[in-house]
């Protein structure tokens, strides 16, 4: 792509009216921002340019401002529109180094990069905004896949932060065909039962009267076997907004899939949205669930959303043995004695508490956090998730026989630490 003009090409001061190409530069730039996925229509370029000429660019943050006042509608869209303005209106060398370093042929003795996150989608939006009436014939290339690792394979370990657009659909859809495995619990309910180690007495002699008292039919019954009910606690601060999303996805296909699920979102307030999780379409489950909350990718006081949960719903939710799912990166904005106490009595009123981490990611990981080296101690397993494969772990451990191993046992990052 090339860019038609810069913010420094005009000086200090902005652009003269209707001097150099920068209402081309602006439709170019919205039309980036549609294929990142932004509600942004010909209306809204439109609007762009007029809000830019009335308010002038006397400074750079202006600039960016007055594009955001326009372009932005939501919350989510904030760092998609940040990471790409920053992109877009650098220099003009800029692309051409990125294209490079995205090109199939690497640059010799070069040392690998990890890659930024949402850097795919960006690259992916930028490159369908050329000029449309340029077609290029690319040559057929036939390859020998027989040593190769298929996509699908690459798009299981994949991490979440690093997919494209593409990717992210076909995530979901995978997300969607997820299933638990059928783990069930005993409760003190008795019920009906052609097996059932108890005789039931009344419908024994229901039976009875029924062929005339000459010949009593034993009925049995034993305890009932209900799913858990599963609690998720996620996280949607601004540390963890690129992987939010996925997961209310996976939370969405929970809900399909079990009765008893409840789902709570906690930035720096507790919002409950397992009401518009149970909608059918999972687009229109998590709009509802955008528009319920109003803290989206804001802070973290993860002491103060547990301390809500404990005090308003956990005697509601937390029956009939529960697994809560506690999703969060541990980054706690206040960390105190209450973290730890709030997290010891979630704790004790559940069956089994997981921690789901996306920093696990990193082989690098240490619990040197405050607020992480608090929460450790009072769970019963640390899973990373980050990627379906991590997901499709977490679905078949969610078992109530399975016994936990030692690579998600928290002693092991407790040991670590020295705590």
């Amino acid at each position: 792509m090339m860019l038609r003009s810069d913010l420094s090409d005009n000086g200090p001061e902005g652009p003269e009216p209707g001097a150099g190409r920068l209402a081309d530069n602006i439709a170019y730039f919205a039309r980036s921002l549609r294929a990142l996925g932004l509600p942004v229509g010909p209306a809204a370029v439109v609007d762009a340019i007029r809000a830019v000429e009335a308010a002038g660019i006397g400074r750079r943050d202006d600039f960016y401002w007055t594009l955001h006042a326009v372009l932005v509608k939501k919350h989510e869209h904030h760092l998609l529109f940040d990471e790409a303005f920053q992109l877009f209106w650098k220099s003009r060398g800029l692309l051409d180094k990125m294209l490079e370093i995205l090109s199939p042929v690497a640059r010799p003795n070069a040392e690998p990069e990890r890659q930024k996150a949402g850097a795919a989608r960006m690259a992916q939006a930028f490159s369908k905004t050329k000029d449309r009436e340029v077609e290029e014939e690319n040559p057929q290339i036939e390859v020998d896949a027989k040593y190769t690792v298929s996509g699908r394979e690459l798009l299981q370990k994949k991490d979440f932060a690093l997919m494209n657009a593409e990717e992210v659909a076909e995530a979901k859809r995978a997300i969607s065909k997820l299933v638990l495995p059928v783990d069930k619990i005993r409760t003190r309910r008795l019920v009906p039962s052609n097996r059932g180690r108890r005789i039931d007495p009344r419908r024994s002699l229901r039976s009875s009267l029924r062929a005339g008292g000459d010949i009593i039919d034993l009925k049995r019954r034993d305890r009932a076997q209900i799913h858990p009910t599963i609690v998720a606690l996620c996280d949607i601060s601004g540390s963890m907004s690129q992987y939010s999303r996925i997961f209310l996805h996976f939370l969405h296909a929970l809900t399909e899939n079990r009765h008893r699920v409840h789902t709570f979102l906690f930035g720096t307030r507790l919002t409950n949205v397992t009401r518009q999780l149970r909608m059918k379409d999972p687009d229109e489950a998590l709009i509802a669930c955008t528009d319920q909350v109003e803290d989206w990718s804001g802070g973290t006081r993860i002491a103060t959303g547990l301390h809500d949960f404990n005090r308003l719903w956990s005697r509601r939710v937390l029956t009939q043995n529960p697994i809560v799912l506690l999703i969060t990166d541990g980054l706690e904005r206040d960390t105190d004695e209450d973290l730890e106490r709030e997290i010891d009595r979630l704790h004790r009123s559940c069956r089994r508490l997981v921690w789901l981490n996306p920093l696990l990611r990193f082989d690098q990981f240490q619990a040197r956090a405050q607020g992480v080296r608090m929460m450790l101690p009072h769970v019963d397993e640390f899973r990373a998730i980050h990627s379906l494969d991590s997901m499709d772990a977490l679905c078949s451990a969610i078992s109530a026989e399975r016994t936990r191993s030692a690579d998600v046992d928290p002693r092991r990052w407790l040991a670590a630490a020295g705590i």
